[in-house]
């Protein structure tokens, strides 16, 4: 991910001016980064490392919207809208 996409992310997922590190963007940006990692296991089906990586992040992103959940259910609720991770 470039700095580009990255300050992308962020303006779309701050709740004001500053922010930078909410639980929203972090949320937001380990998104981004699970995504990129899923497209390129796709294609190398054999790093295990890049998909042990892969799992440690998916794991710190359900703890960081268990968290989100029980301190802010609404934002909880727009975020996985805007992020369509349920179905």
């Amino acid at each position: 991910m470039d700095k580009e996409q990255k300050q992308q992310i962020i303006e779309q997922f701050r709740i004001n001016e500053k922010d930078t590190g909410s639980v929203e963007v972090q949320i937001a940006l380990l998104t981004a980064r699970i995504n990129h990692l899923t497209e390129h296991l796709k294609a190398h089906p054999k790093d295990f490392h890049s998909r042990r990586g892969l799992m440690k992040m998916v794991g710190r992103r359900r703890k960081m919207l268990r968290y989100l959940k029980r301190a802010n259910p609404e934002s909880y609720r727009n975020l996985i809208e805007k992020l369509n991770l349920r179905k």
